[in-house]
């Protein structure tokens, strides 16, 4: 009889060698990616300081000296780098990212959908509501700020308001150009990178398209005003055509699918200025 060796595996090992690598898919596919990139999250608040009224630009600087250098897309990024810069704070918030409602019918309850208030635009209203707030010490509002921010984005990336049975297209493997990925990631910023262009030259092709017009938030914003956003943002992620058939995402995808991200960035972009507007803006 044959003798085991180190080369050889016992029956039981093999068996949990087949194990895994299932388990590092599901690993894998259990991470959230970063919502649009530095780029999208960039290019929103770039496109959010050309709409801002005079009185929110002096606050959103007097806030923003407090961090010599800081810049409103320099902390655009900034809650998504919690994850290494503040282990505790980033997953305390991690559920702030997004909120899946693609299987209610794009149709958001809060009693299902984000019932202790972490999900995106719970999060990001109740963040708006401590940046309004004069009270507040300019610590507290310029870390609300950095939240706001970021959370506006999210709020407009489609796949971040779609299905919670794939984790917002996170499961959903696909391959792109010869390369595996998954549908997330893809409208995080592959489609975006597809264009080759940097950011200013990004800048200046959202800038012509048309921004959505202003709906006049209240000074605070009421409860529920980001509700439409993700609503939006949902309709977008679960159209019939966002799932590729056969996992393949073909030049004809990109085309379909791309003006609809550039109008989210857009639309990101002038809604967190009247946001901002209404929370920084307005007479102490």
């Amino acid at each position: 009889m044959m003798s085991r060796t180190a080369s050889t595996p016992t029956p039981r090992f093999r068996r949990r060698l087949a194990w895994l690598p299932a388990f590092l898919f599901l690993l894998s596919a259990a991470l959230p990616a970063h919502a649009w990139g530095p780029l999208g999250h960039r290019l929103v608040a770039r496109l959010a300081e050309d709409g801002l009224s005079p009185a929110a630009r002096v606050e959103l600087d007097r806030l923003l000296a407090a961090e010599p250098g800081a810049t409103l897309a320099g902390i655009a990024t900034w809650a998504d780098e919690l994850r290494g810069s503040d282990p505790v704070l980033g997953r305390r918030t991690a559920a702030w990212h997004y909120v899946n409602i693609g299987e209610a019918g794009c149709r958001y309850q809060a009693k299902l959908h984000c019932p202790d208030g972490d999900c995106v635009n719970a999060a990001l209203e109740a963040q708006g509501r401590i940046l309004a707030d004069r009270r507040r010490s300019d610590a507290e509002r310029l870390q609300a700020l950095k939240f706001v921010v970021h959370m506006a984005g999210d709020a407009h990336q489609p796949l971040h308001a779609g299905n919670f049975h794939d984790r917002g297209g996170n499961r959903h493997q696909i391959n792109f150009r010869g390369k595996g990925t998954n549908l997330h990631a893809l409208w995080d910023s592959g489609m975006l990178n597809t264009r080759g262009m940097d950011e200013d030259a990004w800048l200046r092709r959202l800038r012509a398209q048309p921004a959505p017009a202003r709906v006049g938030l209240a000074s605070p914003p009421r409860a529920g005003f980001a509700v439409p956003w993700v609503e939006q943002s949902c309709r977008i992620a679960t159209a019939p055509d966002v799932y590729p058939r056969g996992h393949v995402i073909d030049d004809a995808y990109l085309s379909a699918h791309l003006p609809a991200l550039e109008a989210q960035l857009r639309a990101g972009g002038a809604r967190l200025a009247e946001l901002l507007d209404a929370t920084l803006g307005s007479t102490p």
